[in-house]
């Protein structure tokens, strides 16, 4: 299986594929509810381990509908957060697009906003979409920056 991946970068971080490597770092903010309380409902319970292992391990085996990467840091690859692509209708050519910067230490500094940058170029340039959805609740002040 081809791997977009690996062209998806920008100055400072890659969008890549999911590696095992990347549980613990998922593990640390996927039931934090600082990092959680402006994601989707799928966050409103608890995730288990296994839970995540198999999150991971479908990205990894290319067995989901959607399209999603890990946020990596372009030196050194360490997870920052992941971006996904989801609803992908390529009749009426458009998506909607999620996005969490999973690392409290990485918050602010950009890093969401480079990633849909890459992520926008990937939509329209190689996928040839025409839109690209983002839905945020109004009490997200963090990505209100981004978009």
């Amino acid at each position: 299986m081809f791997s977009y991946a690996a062209l998806l970068w920008r100055e400072r971080i890659v969008l890549r594929d999911y590696r095992d490597s990347d549980l613990d770092a998922i593990r640390q903010w996927v039931n934090d509810p600082e990092i959680t309380s402006t994601l989707s409902d799928i966050f409103l319970y608890s995730h288990s381990r296994l839970e995540t292992e198999s999150f991971v391990r479908m990205n990894m085996e290319g067995k989901s509908s959607n399209k999603s990467f890990v946020i990596a840091s372009k030196d050194t690859l360490d997870y920052i957060g992941q971006i996904e692509l989801y609803a992908i209708n390529m009749k009426n050519r458009h998506a909607s697009l999620a996005i969490v910067i999973g690392s409290k230490d990485n918050l602010g500094k950009g890093y969401g906003s480079e990633a849909i940058g890459v992520l926008q170029k990937f939509v329209f340039e190689e996928m040839n979409l025409n839109r690209l959805e983002l839905d945020v609740y109004e009490f997200n002040a963090r990505a209100t920056t981004v978009i």
